[in-house]
């Protein structure tokens, strides 16, 4: 039986010490509660503490502002110092841009690649940049769809440099686009340009490569790198087609791989780490493994505890949350689902089927569940519970795009940061207090 020896809550605390504590910083910070990258500022959808409405009244939480030109892509925003950022396509232009994050204000909007047509990716379920911007240390970092990389000045939006992952690095564009988001650590910033340069790092003030993975040889798919430490080691965890990834983040030597959840088609949810086990979960049948890192030699192996499928947790790339123990996020299982899984055992706790959605991303802060649905437009308040869905409020877009998304929906996730939520549409970007 796996023991689990600490709540995770307390793991995440010791993890935040222990990461802020490195040479190799995961984000710099601004506002304590800012939301300056991907998945939140530990990568894990957990917000920062903000004193937050415990319960929504009908309608929802006060709109504070709507703003209509974010262009067309699946991005998320990212808000520090009280600007948010984010990147769409516009015309034949796809653009990094800033606004007021109190006002909703355009202050201002950068070129940073051509806008892909259909041809150089599939477009049948929607085209335009999918990743979230990068803020550190008053530059941003965004990654175009077609695999450019970009380093702007927060303030102005000048860029100071720019590499491309097919032609700087010999990577692939996937199927779908470039979507991982930017992972800063030190003076690294880190991508997945995928190939035989599967990862790398590059210098945060030039672009050049300081860093590479070593003798892996794998397509890039949708994954944003999380970093991790385990019996001492500094580790980067990722996941593709193969599988699961742990990369020595010295020596870009592959420490631990795990195939479980790998498919050819596609791997998008980030992975979760809680103390010395790392929990994944991919669709196209795939479900989710939990597996404990250990000591190997010199090196490390990934012992698996559990690999469950069938109508278990099967997320296709709306995340998934830890708390206490359970995770949360939606599940493709009978025909899609609102799920809680059980993170020692692998035991489905719970599963709800909320409308007519085919998918579901999620973020947690101040100790709720914010559940954004795909095709609804819906953002549920619920409480985290292992007895069953508990709903706290909720309320639906007021309008929803005007932009053809083909086949595809509502899948830029939820970000909680200064008391305010930001929830996007393609070209329409909504900002609500949650304020208590």
């Amino acid at each position: 039986m796996l023991r689990i020896l600490k709540p995770y809550t307390q793991v995440r605390s010791a993890v935040a010490a222990a990461i802020f504590s490195l040479p190799f910083a995961a984000c710099s910070l601004g506002d304590t509660t800012d939301w300056p990258q991907w998945n939140g500022p530990l990568r894990d959808g957990h917000a920062a503490g903000q004193k937050l409405l415990e319960k929504w009244p009908e309608g929802g939480p006060k709109l504070l502002w709507t703003f209509k030109n974010a262009g067309s892509g699946y991005s998320s925003s990212s808000i520090a110092d009280g600007k948010l950022y984010s990147i769409g396509a516009t015309g034949s232009d796809c653009n990094v841009f800033c606004l007021d994050a109190k006002t909703g204000e355009q202050l201002w909007s950068q070129k940073i690649d051509r806008a892909s047509v259909d041809g150089d990716y599939l477009h049948g379920w929607g085209g335009g940049p999918r990743s979230a911007p990068t803020v550190h240390n008053g530059k941003v970092f965004a990654l175009s769809d077609l695999g450019t990389l970009a380093a702007l000045d927060a303030k102005s939006g000048k860029v100071d440099w720019s590499v491309n992952l097919v032609a700087d690095f010999g990577g692939k564009v996937p199927k779908w686009g470039y979507s991982e988001s930017p992972l800063i650590d030190g003076d690294r910033v880190i991508v997945t340009p995928g190939g035989t340069n599967f990862l790398v790092g590059l210098d945060i003030n030039t672009g050049n490569k300081i860093f590479s993975s070593d003798s892996i040889d794998a397509p890039a798919h949708y994954v944003s790198v999380v970093k991790s430490n385990f019996q001492g080691k500094p580790v980067y965890v990722t996941a593709s087609q193969p599988g699961l990834l742990g990369i020595d983040a010295v020596s870009g030597k592959k420490l631990f791989e795990n195939a479980a959840t790998g498919n050819p088609t596609a791997v998008i949810p980030t992975p979760i780490v809680a103390g010395d086990m790392v929990y994944h979960t991919s669709a196209y049948g795939a479900g989710n493994v939990l597996v404990r890192v250990e000591a190997d030699g010199n090196g490390l192996s990934a012992k698996q505890i559990y690999h469950e499928k069938a109508k278990s947790m099967e997320n296709h790339h709306g995340g998934v949350v830890l708390l206490d123990g359970v995770i949360y996020g939606f599940s493709k299982a009978d025909g899609g689902v609102w799920m809680a899984q059980d993170l020692e055992s692998g035991k489905v706790l719970w599963s709800q089927k909320v409308g007519r959605n085919a998918s579901g991303s999620i973020a947690l802060a101040d100790g709720l569940l914010y559940c954004y649905s795909d095709k609804e437009g819906k953002c549920i308040l619920a409480e985290p519970n292992r007895d069953g869905w508990k709903p706290r409020g909720e309320f639906a877009l007021p309008e929803q795009t005007s932009t053809d998304r083909g086949k595809g929906a509502i899948w830029a996730h939820p970000v909680i940061a200064n008391q305010k939520l930001f929830i996007r549409d393609q070209e329409l970007i909504y900002a609500y207090d949650l304020a208590n």
